[in-house]
């Protein structure tokens, strides 16, 4: 079970966790935060996450201090 870390991309932020996992719903690029993946810095969205596998992402927002969980795949 893989757990990625991502950031908001193109200077993007979020002051709540509902925009941020809207965002992430919609598609949209994050920065991803996995030294263990040659992809670690690389923009990556929901649905290329699902296919590399990954089973959670934690959502990094509201200047990197807040963190939501996001679950992929068939847990959800």
């Amino acid at each position: 079970m893989r757990t990625a870390i991502l950031t908001p991309a193109y200077g993007r932020d979020y002051t709540t966790a509902k925009a941020a996992k809207a965002d992430f719903e919609a598609d949209k690029d994050f920065i991803l935060n996995d030294l263990s993946s040659p992809w670690d810095g690389k923009p990556a969205n929901k649905s290329g996450l699902v296919e590399g596998g990954y089973a959670h992402v934690n959502l990094r927002f509201c200047k990197q201090t807040k963190v939501c969980v996001v679950q992929l795949g068939k847990n959800k």
